[in-house]
């Protein structure tokens, strides 16, 4: 329902959502006026929740005409402001939780088309009942909302087998700055008549639209799944150990995760009923899964036997094979733990080819202990696609909040290494507020003039998710 004239600008909107769905109090604003970390806050004037893409459509109609900017959030999971108010200007928060139909599910093509607020835990659920699988996997899962997972182009644990968020989409809707609706929700795999415009929008935090719902595909929801958690003395053996099963294993890896010692001890101590599970300590390990369509009994026999040899040529000093989906869960609740267990210290998003992971480990914790003395260092990550977490602190809270004050410093040395093996100081996470101005001294000066001239051609009032990105 289009509002009516000549009422206020909060009237209005809700004229168009209900004035349930115009949150207005700060005690129910607050929420979405700080990211999950609690590093960035900015007022709002209000949280617009629609219920529809028609709904989104009229809101950002409104906006334009009162030169008001838009948020856009899904379950504000992010780790680097993108989806909370930068205070710049007058902004709204556009939540799309209500938005969280699954609008279409054909397992003869395989795909799924869902609204943007559908949380990712959901979809996967609608997924295992129709017997396929949705390859996006991550630790905020039960909470994130797909709209978030495109616009800043998730990765999580399976892209060593499936790819990034983007390479799950076949088609997305979009509502565009000046309000108009762009339907892309094609469910096709070849589509050759142009521009992939699809592309423009996922990774962009919703600077140039906002994404109102996408078609995913589904895969084969596997037969068989063996997960292991394998000690090693350093990272080169577990790269030269993903080579080695990759050869023995093929695609059947899903994924590859890499856990140092110190960050399995935070874990421990932050989670009393998580459990070592080893007899004795090393100080690196991996945290594999193995997926396939065939026997259970054939695929542990081919890792056993892959392990072993990895095993004789020293790679693998010790490993213990899930023998139940307890078992596993288990495992893979020590890795999602990660993020909370050293919730407070200078985090990293960092990738660089799979090859030089080894050397980024082992050059930046040189350069941060020189720099700062008795800094502890916490590296994880997706070894399958090069993308580590190498998050720094210092082990008393008062040296730890010093640290936290001097953080460009510390990423100074981080990011500068990063550049130097050829790699991104933003793997998964996207720019958001926290990396917006550093990408700068990174980033190519023509690829930044494109994303700029992009940025003005769709979104020349610069009112969509302002202060971040570019």
């Amino acid at each position: 329902m289009a509002a009516v004239p000549g009422t206020s600008f909060v009237e209005r909107l809700a004229q168009v959502v209900g004035r349930a769905n115009v949150l207005t109090a700060a005690a129910d604003t607050a929420p979405f006026f700080t990211d999950w970390r609690r590093q960035f806050s900015a007022p709002g004037e209000c949280v617009v929740r629609p219920a529809d893409t028609s709904q989104v459509s009229e809101v950002v109609r409104l906006c334009a005409a009162e030169g008001v900017a838009l948020v856009p959030q899904g379950g504000n999971t992010g780790l680097c402001g993108g989806s909370v108010p930068s205070g710049r200007q007058r902004e709204i928060v556009l939540s799309l939780a209500r938005m969280n139909r699954v609008r279409a599910l054909d397992t003869l093509n395989d795909t799924i088309t869902v609204d943007a607020g559908c949380v990712l835990a959901a979809i996967q659920g609608a997924a295992l009942r129709a017997g396929r699988l949705i390859a996006l996997s991550l630790a905020a899962e039960g909470s994130c909302q797909i709209g978030g997972n495109l616009s800043t182009n998730a990765g999580g644990v399976n892209v060593l087998r499936y790819g990034n968020a983007r390479e799950q989409v076949l088609g997305i809707e979009v509502v565009l700055p000046d309000a108009r609706v762009w339907n892309g929700l094609r469910a096709l795999r070849k589509d050759n008549t142009g521009y992939d415009l699809k592309q423009l929008f996922l990774g962009a935090e919703g600077t140039l639209g906002i994404i109102t719902a996408a078609v995913l595909k589904l895969y084969p929801r596997p037969s068989a799944s063996v997960t292991t958690w394998i000690a090693l003395e350093r990272p080169a053996h577990a790269v030269e150990l993903l080579a080695q099963l990759r050869g023995a294993l093929g695609e059947r890896i899903s994924a590859f995760e890499l856990v140092s010692r110190r960050c399995l001890e935070a874990v421990l101590e932050h989670d009393r009923a998580a459990r070592d599970p080893l007899s004795a300590p090393h100080p690196w390990y991996v945290l594999a899964q193995f997926d396939d369509c065939g026997a259970l009994q054939e695929l542990r026999t081919a890792l056993e036997a892959a392990l072993g040899q990895a095993a004789e040529r020293g790679l693998v000093a010790d490993a213990a094979i899930a023998h139940s989906d307890t078992q596993a869960k288990a495992l893979w609740r020590l890795r999602e733990t990660l993020p909370e267990a050293q919730f407070r210290n200078v985090k990293h998003d960092v990738s660089v080819p799979v090859s030089q992971v080894p050397e980024l480990i082992e050059r930046a914790g040189a350069a941060l202990a020189a720099a700062f003395p008795g800094a502890v260092l916490y590296a994880f990550g997706h070894l399958g696609d090069g993308n580590l977490h190498y998050n720094v602190g210092m082990p008393e809270a008062a040296a730890n909040d010093a640290l936290m004050a001097r953080r460009d410093e510390v990423n100074e040395i981080v990011h500068r290494i990063v550049a130097a093996l050829g790699g991104s100081i933003s793997a998964e996470h996207g720019l958001g507020q926290l990396k917006r101005d550093v990408i700068r001294r990174y980033k190519d000066p023509l690829e930044l003039e494109l994303m700029r001239t992009l940025k003005r051609a769709l979104d020349p009032a610069g009112r969509m998710n302002p202060g971040k990105v570019i």
